[in-house]
């Protein structure tokens, strides 16, 4: 890694826009619910801007483990989960490759802190913040619209606290993280945001929407 150049991606000025910005849920936020009447089942949050940097590397490997663990406090987490610390979290995607999400604006601290701990080792590390965005979904309605709008089983003795899938969602594609238990996240591609958005809008009208700030 040591011939790599590093970029700050994120401007130090200027106006950022997330993926969901012409969605307006800041203004829908301000204007409350979207559920007609009663206690809304779902909230959506985007949780926007945050950064997103993928790693590949051989997690047999206990030199890369062991720095990967040193930079971000974090183990390598196994198959089909995640582990987190605060607003940090990493997740699986494959046999040697990671997510890995952190605060806006540290990722490129974050990815020159692995890369000096990486150093010398047969590692990738991509930052593709500006690709993805996170929107989390909790209330006690989530799991039944997840149910009608994914083909992976959601059922609790399926999909626990910890675990995250990258699987069919509508018509298109995502990961679902279980992160509480009744708070999932949603990593979403920027070209499917406004289908997306459009999607949990109609999915989730009959058990009420309300959108966080």
């Amino acid at each position: 890694m040591s011939n790599v150049n590093v970029y700050q991606q994120r401007p130090d000025a200027g106006h950022a826009e997330s993926p969901l910005f012409h969605a307006g849920l800041d203004e829908l936020a301000r204007k409350g619910s979207l559920s007609k009447g009663g206690k809304a089942g779902i909230t959506l949050r985007e949780k926007k801007l945050l950064g997103h940097l993928t790693l590949r590397g051989d997690a047999d490997d206990s030199n890369f483990a062991g720095g990967v663990h040193k930079a971000l406090g974090l183990e390598l987490p196994v198959a089909l989960t995640l582990v987190a610390n605060g607003d940090t979290s990493l997740q699986w995607l494959g046999p040697d490759e990671w997510l890995l999400i952190v605060p806006g604006g540290t990722e490129f601290a974050v990815e020159q802190k692995l890369r000096a701990e990486l150093e010398g080792q047969h590692v990738a590390l991509v930052n593709v913040s500006g690709g993805q965005t996170l929107v989390e979904l909790s209330g006690p309605k989530v799991r039944e619209m997840l149910m009608k709008s994914s083909i992976y089983d959601v059922h609790p003795s399926n999909f626990p606290v910890g675990k995250a899938v990258g699987t069919m969602f509508a018509k298109s594609q995502l990961v679902i993280r279980h992160t509480g238990d009744d708070t999932w996240e949603l990593i979403v591609r920027r070209s499917f945001a406004d289908y997306i958005w459009l999607w949990l809008q109609d999915a989730s009208a009959e058990y009420g929407l309300a959108i966080k700030a």
